[in-house]
């Protein structure tokens, strides 16, 4: 019998069948023929090519293998997207990030070939049934299908989004609060500036901009309360965000400048959250109690709602004294940006629904969160000496 048609019966029997014998018996069918070893991690590279062009990316495969399989799993998708990137166009920097930060790829010694063709077959008949995504990169070649997947995505990191990075990272590690404060402060009114400042060089380009989109992973646990912040971060950012509970991340649709404050932002105040949480958590269970999973989703709930409070205050206030800075009227500016986002994101999603956050009802995680949210607040301060 050919490799090829090794693989094929293999498949046949396995990737259209759930029941465990039939992957049992396609393994043993791999395991007995070490030729088709290649032509197996040929077909995996077409499933990979197959999922970008139903819209999903690299970091969203490793998310979906991480969430259903495991380790070897994790490492088998990684190697295969590896292996395809060579054959891939360009994608501009934000899909060249994903492969950089791509987990190992390298596979442990195995154990015996049986168990392996089971672990890849598990793999391929994950890639196999992924649905199609609202796609956020642009499948056309070429200056106008980059520019419908995310605008100004090709250009060098702005000095401005580096300082805004170096403040957030400062603010993760310092074990100060008010310091923290002081710096995650500093950084939103650095977003809300630049951002303006893209607005207006956009308003005047021969080509405006048009808005793009990212997907943010949502990762469990109280993955629903991590949704409500990253909902807070993209409003208080000019950006809107629709979560995709199942496959665990939420699209955020927005201009490219505050797409990239977004994913500052969540990731960093996700941080200094659970920072926070953690420590109070401690205290409370010193105190004698231990409703650790209520605290902690009533802790992020309060959290998220506090700080997207406070994020939308200081982002207008910044906004406000960036106008009369310029000495220009900045709504029509806006405006006209806010419609455009509005319009992307209707495209993408013409149907969407409300969740009910689910689990708030502890009154000392409350309490705590909105505390832990009022030291990372980013109200308008004085720069640190």
């Amino acid at each position: 019998m050919s490799t090829s048609r090794t693989v094929d019966r293999a498949f046949e029997t396995a990737l259209y069948d759930t029941a465990d014998d039939a992957l049992d018996t396609a393994a043993s069918l791999l395991a007995a023929d070490p030729a088709a070893d290649a032509e197996l991690a040929a077909r995996g590279a077409e499933f990979v090519a197959a999922a970008w062009r139903r819209g999903w990316q690299p970091a969203d495969l490793v998310r979906v293998v991480r969430r259903e399989l495991g380790p070897e799993h994790v490492r088998s998708v990684a190697a295969l997207i590896r292996a395809q990137a060579p054959r891939d166009r360009p994608r501009g920097p934000r899909w060249a990030a994903q492969l950089d930060a791509l987990p190992d790829g390298a596979a442990p010694p195995r154990t015996d070939r049986f168990s392996h063709a089971g672990a890849v077959l598990e793999l391929y008949r994950l890639l196999l049934r992924l649905p199609a995504l609202e796609p956020v990169v642009a499948e056309e070649a070429g200056e106008a299908g980059e520019k419908a997947g995310g605008g100004r995505e090709g250009r060098p990191e702005s000095r401005a989004l580096a300082r805004i990075r170096a403040l957030l990272a400062k603010a993760e590690a310092t074990g100060y609060p008010q310091e923290a404060e002081a710096l995650s402060a500093k950084a939103q009114e650095l977003m809300a500036r630049h951002s303006v400042d893209e607005a207006l060089l956009s308003a005047h380009a021969p080509s405006p901009d048009a808005p793009g989109a990212c997907r943010i992973g949502v990762d469990p646990p109280y993955e629903q309360a991590k949704a409500v912040l990253l909902d807070a971060v993209a409003d208080a950012n000019h950006c809107r965000a629709v979560w995709n509970e199942p496959l665990g991340f939420s699209t955020v649709v927005g201009f490219e400048a505050d797409l990239e404050a977004v994913e500052l932002l969540y990731t960093s105040l996700l941080v200094q959250a659970e920072a926070a949480m953690t420590k109070a958590e401690a205290a409370q269970r010193a105190g004698g109690r231990g409703r650790t999973k209520t605290f902690r989703q009533s802790f992020l709930a309060a959290y998220a709602h506090r700080a997207g409070t406070r994020l939308r205050a200081a982002a207008e206030a910044a906004t406000a004294d960036s106008g009369s800075a310029a000495d220009v009227d900045l709504l029509p500016v806006l405006a006209s940006r806010e419609v455009a986002v509005t319009e992307r994101l209707e495209r993408m999603f013409p149907e969407t629904t409300t969740t009910r956050l689910r689990g708030v009802s502890d009154a000392a995680g409350w309490t705590e969160g909105t505390r832990a949210a009022d030291h990372a607040r980013v109200g308008r301060h004085r720069p640190l000496a």
